[in-house]
């Protein structure tokens, strides 16, 4: 079985979007309300308990989405830097070694 992973949801405006451009992965945007962008990036369930434990605002949309909601501006900004300065979306064991 694989392993059950849980977005988090970062909302890409079009300077994001061109940073993403540059990092070769604006083509994992998704379209979402009225032409607003979205990328998704993945915690598998260790990652997101921590990321529950260390941000007391999260919560975890265990009845629809199965995401990772409500994380402060300022990390979702930090994380997303840390997907266009690695060039990947698969940076979140990395991204919580800091915490």
């Amino acid at each position: 079985m694989a392993e059950e992973k849980f977005p988090i949801n970062i909302w890409i405006n079009e300077d994001r979007f061109a940073a993403l451009q540059k990092a070769k992965l604006a083509g994992l945007c998704e379209e979402m309300l009225a032409g607003l962008k979205v990328l998704r990036v993945y915690a598998n369930a260790v990652e997101r308990d921590k990321i529950l434990k260390v941000f007391p605002t999260a919560k975890f949309d265990s009845a629809t989405t199965k995401s990772i909601e409500l994380l402060p501006r300022d990390v979702k900004d930090k994380i997303f830097d840390k997907i266009v300065e690695k060039e990947s979306v698969d940076i979140m064991a990395d991204f919580l070694k800091a915490f």
